[in-house]
């Protein structure tokens, strides 16, 4: 999903300011060193999320800690679609979607 590859990025720069390398980063993340590389470099990941840069800056300490990326990002996830952050993204790409959508609501409702 595209907000994952959102948290990718940011994790990368985040860990490459830490001192990581783009290799550990790629091996922390599960991806190649050129994946990483596209990352830092906008080539990818190219939607911007606001509203959660704390709580992705501390999924990315986590990881760094050598904490399960998987985890974080599910952490990640669940928090975009609490916060409606996943249905904005979504009316801001897609303008087919109605501006009455609640398909978002309804699937986070259906998971609880």
């Amino acid at each position: 999903m595209v907000y994952i590859a959102c948290f990718k990025k940011i994790f990368g720069s985040s860990s490459l300011r830490r001192g990581l390398s783009e290799s550990e980063i790629a091996k922390k993340l599960g991806v190649t060193k050129s994946a990483v590389s596209q990352y830092l470099n906008g080539k990818r990941a190219f939607i911007r999320i606001r509203g959660i840069n704390n709580e992705v800056k501390k999924a990315a300490e986590n990881i760094a800690l050598g904490k399960c990326p998987t985890m974080e990002i599910q952490k990640l996830c669940i928090l975009v679609r609490k916060k409606g952050l996943l249905c904005k993204i979504h009316k801001r790409y897609d303008k087919s979607v109605r501006k009455d959508c609640n398909i978002c609501t309804k699937l986070l409702n259906i998971a609880k």
